[in-house]
């Protein structure tokens, strides 16, 4: 059987095939009783259009790309943030009829393959997730004049709007917290310093033990359960008279209280233990890991939302989340 034509719509409908097309393509300039009766015709036919052609009318593809920078083993593993973004962003983009196409890139290789796909006209704009700092994609899709959005402020010097969350106000909240219940020796395990969520964690560390006339013990972890079991045996060796640690992820947490356990530390009466992200296992270490608490869904729907305004002509200004400190018996 036939796939029925727009022809045949407008043939059913009594009009022309110029107004069965901007029916179908969504314009606001056809009569109400006329656009009923297209309508009426879309139904009783069984009419479906034509997607490819649709795009070169309307000049858009309704599908937008969802870039993260990261290898499919990160990806696709135990951490729940990318899940949890790409499924909100997901969610948002279906609301507003849009379709997502993930892609990941984490060589030269398939940033070169990001960026043909892009240039090609495929997707009307483009969300970034986990850039690194030397990450060359947010450079090279800045010209190609499609819209770009980025889930965190950019590494890089570029201006592309961008979604974040208090990463130096949630860090600093952390820090006070163990400073104000007595902790003497303060340690932390950073993320990747060439992430801006890395750097600005550390950041916030800093500042509170600057404040409080107390010294750095850095270690650093790449966000992954094992490196912060890896930087806590490290940071042990170095001092083991320290008595708190404030994690930049609570993954790396978990790994941190494996390694204080086997280590014979109890948590918190010799060593108190911070996170940040407040994942749901948080919630089940043991102890309950004290977390400061990130909104990765609330993010990933604010990004969605400013590349949807952008699509109107809407503001580019950068949208900061505030964080909050979740208090459990880890500290």
């Amino acid at each position: 059987m036939r796939r029925p034509t727009l022809e045949a719509v407008a043939a059913r409908a009594g009009v022309s095939r110029a107004t069965a097309s901007r029916v179908v393509n969504g314009q606001t300039t056809v009569a109400p009783d006329i656009r009923d009766a297209v309508l009426r015709a879309i139904d009783e036919l069984g009419y479906l259009p034509n997607p490819a052609a649709r795009s070169l009318v309307t000049q858009r593809t309704d599908s937008v790309a969802l870039v993260v920078s990261e290898p499919p083993t990160r990806v696709f593993s135990e951490d729940p943030m990318f899940a949890t973004a790409i499924r909100s962003a997901s969610v948002e983009l279906e609301a507003a009829d849009k379709q997502v196409v993930l892609m990941l890139a984490s060589s030269a290789k398939s940033h070169a393959r990001v960026e043909r796909y892009i240039a090609g006209g495929h997707v009307d704009g483009v969300m970034l997730i986990s850039m690194h700092g030397a990450d060359p994609l947010p450079t090279a899709l800045s010209r190609l004049r499609v819209p770009v959005v980025s889930y965190g402020r950019p590494a890089v010097p570029i201006d592309i709007p961008y979604v974040d969350n208090d990463n130096i106000g949630g860090a600093e909240s952390a820090v006070r917290h163990l400073v104000e219940s007595g902790r003497r020796r303060i340690a932390t395990i950073a993320g990747p310093q060439d992430m801006i969520g890395g750097q600005d964690r550390l950041t916030g560390y800093r500042n509170i033990l600057r404040d409080s006339d107390r010294r750095s013990i850095v270690a650093v972890g790449d966000f992954t359960r094992e490196s912060g079991a890896v930087a806590m045996r490290q940071l042990l060796g170095d001092d083991p008279g320290l008595d708190a640690v404030f994690v930049a992820n609570d993954l790396m947490a978990v790994g941190a209280l494996q390694s204080l356990r086997l280590a014979g530390r109890r948590v918190p009466d010799d060593v108190a233990v911070v996170g940040f992200d407040d994942i749901e296992a948080a919630k089940y270490t043991e102890p309950p890991l004290t977390t400061v608490r990130h909104p990765v869904a609330e993010q990933a729907a604010a990004m969605v939302q400013l590349l949807l305004d952008l699509f109107t002509g809407g503001s580019a200004e950068p949208v900061i989340l505030p964080t909050e400190l979740v208090v459990r018996e880890s500290a």
